[in-house]
């Protein structure tokens, strides 16, 4: 499912109009992205947790070359399904 999808079966769900259903998915992913921005989480029991997890530095390898290198620490956004969600993907 693509955003465009995303926000049709926004609209067949609410019965908003097309523009406001596109207004609502937009300011849902632009309000997760700022809270992880800042470093905090979201938390919607029994569906999921959006966080921000610390990678820490490691070596790797260039595949092209065979060359180590180090990978920098980084932040990176996750997605823990909660259990409600788990057990409706798992019965359909």
């Amino acid at each position: 499912m693509n955003k465009n999808e995303l926000i049709e079966a926004v609209v067949a769900k609410t019965n908003f109009s097309k523009a406001q259903a596109a207004r609502t998915v937009t300011a849902l992913t632009e309000t997760i992205t700022e809270v992880l921005q800042r470093g905090d989480s979201i938390s919607l029991p029994g569906f999921d947790t959006f966080e921000v997890r610390e990678r820490g530095e490691r070596s790797g390898r260039n595949p092209k070359t065979g060359e180590q290198l180090k990978i920098s620490a980084s932040k990176v956004p996750a997605f823990k399904p909660g259990s409600t969600l788990k057990a409706a993907v798992n019965h359909s």
